[in-house]
Parts: structure tokens; C-alpha cells; sequence
């Protein structure tokens, strides 16, 4: 038996990191926003290279991948389209700075725009994925852990 998870499994471990970063931050800024804003802060920019490298692996591997073997390219271009919506949003909360009222705003928008995507993602994309005969979900998601790394790498 094979440890390696598949596509679907790796990308949803992100979204299930990145959702407990956004509870975090919620967490945070209800609690004690003036004491909290240099953890909000690092939160923030952590929640955006994590959700900008997962876009990357996304656009780069898994989408094209699913829309060779699905050739469903209206889900396709709708997750694309989401995922422009929180790049924008992630420029910004980086344009914003510093934690405050105004980027505890555009991480909650953020926060509410990725649930959405996921939810989407979970129901149809990956179920679609995984009733593709000949798509080999675990060497995509071997491909997708290689160039996350790379990508991390850059970023650190």
C-alpha cells in the first residue's frame, strides 16, 4: 500500500491548513485586536503564500490535467475565475500592511471567498476527478508535492 497521497487528498490537506489559519485569525482579531495585530499580521501574509502557491500548483498541474481528461472546461474557467478573485484580495491585504479594522475585512472577504472555492472543489471538481478512468491522481499529486516544495522554497 502506497503512502503517497493522490491530487485530491493534497490539495484539500491545504484546504483544511489554510481554514485553521483563517479561524486563527478570526480568533485574534474578536478577542484582542490592539494586542493581537504583529499575530494577525504574520497570519496574514502566511494565509496568502499558502493560498497563492496552492492557486500556482493548481493553474499550473491540476487544471490542466482535469481538463485534458474531463475536457470540462466551464468548471474550469469558474475555478480559474475564483481563484482571480482572491489574488485580488490578496493584493490587498499585502497592500493594506499592517493588521487593523481594513485587512481584518479583506481576510474575512478572503476567508468567505476560499470556503466557496473549496466547497466547490469539494463537491464537484474532485468527484469529477476521481471518475476519470486514466487519470492518475497519485502521480499528479506527486507532481503537485514536488513543485509546492519548489514553490515554498522560493518564498522562504
Amino acid at each position: 500500500m502506497t503512502t503517497d497521497k493522490d491530487a485530491c487528498e493534497l490539495l484539500d490537506a491545504d484546504h483544511i491548513a489554510v481554514k485553521h489559519l483563517f479561524v486563527e485569525y478570526a480568533r485574534l482579531a474578536m478577542a484582542a485586536p490592539a494586542e493581537s495585530a504583529g499575530e494577525r499580521q504574520a497570519l496574514a501574509e502566511k494565509i496568502c503564500s499558502e493560498l497563492t502557491v496552492h492557486a500556482q500548483i493548481e493553474e499550473e498541474i491540476f487544471y490542466p490535467a482535469l481538463r485534458q481528461a474531463l475536457g470540462a472546461d466551464d468548471l474550469i474557467d469558474e475555478a480559474e475565475a475564483e481563484h482571480q478573485q482572491a489574488k485580488e484580495l490578496i493584493a490587498q491585504i499585502q497592500a493594506v500592511g499592517a493588521a487593523g479594522p481594513q485587512m481584518d475585512d479583506l481576510v474575512a472577504l478572503l476567508a468567505r471567498a476560499i470556503e466557496q472555492h473549496v466547497k466547490e472543489e469539494r463537491d464537484v471538481l474532485f468527484t469529477k476527478a476521481r471518475s476519470v478512468s486514466g487519470l492518475d491522481l497519485v502521480e499528479l499529486g506527486g507532481k503537485l508535492k514536488e513543485r509546492q516544495g519548489e514553490l515554498q522554497g522560493q518564498l522562504a
